[in-house]
């Protein structure tokens, strides 16, 4: 069973949700550290995601000038293709679509279809972020 919890920022649960940020995004993609955990972590809003109780996916949104940017999709390698991301957008979805603001995202080139799946539209060229080719996408509903 698959569950998707808001969780504040400094809780224990928001340490799980950075442990897996860090076993994806350091240690499995080689980004570092001092990129992936940055200023905005204290004015975003976190999500985890659970697999049968175990902590397994996170992700997290925040308000920017530009409208509102998903941020830090990740799913424990093992967890993956089980609809633990499918689960994650869904909420973050549902807990944005109130504000009427745009809603974006930089995509890895790896989870581009995933996102345009989801409604999501390739805005611009792709463009480097961490070494990792990315396509920013806005969620255009139909």
């Amino acid at each position: 069973m698959i569950k998707v919890i808001k969780i504040e920022y400094n809780s224990d649960l928001y340490k799980q949700a950075v442990e897996i940020r860090k076993k994806v995004f350091v240690i499995e993609q080689n980004i570092p550290q001092t990129l992936e955990l940055d200023q905005y972590d204290e004015t975003s809003q976190h999500y985890l995601a659970f697999f049968n109780d175990n902590a397994v996916g996170t992700a997290r949104w925040r308000h920017t000038e530009n409208g509102i940017k998903f941020e830090r999709f990740a799913v424990l390698k093992e967890f993956r293709n089980k609809n633990i991301g499918q689960n994650i957008l869904n909420k973050l979805i549902g807990e944005t679509l109130k504000y009427n603001k745009t809603i974006y995202l930089n995509a890895q080139i790896t989870a581009l279809n995933f996102y345009l799946k989801n409604k999501f539209i390739v805005k611009g060229e792709s463009f480097f972020e961490a070494g990792i080719e990315h396509y920013k996408m806005i969620f255009s509903l139909p």
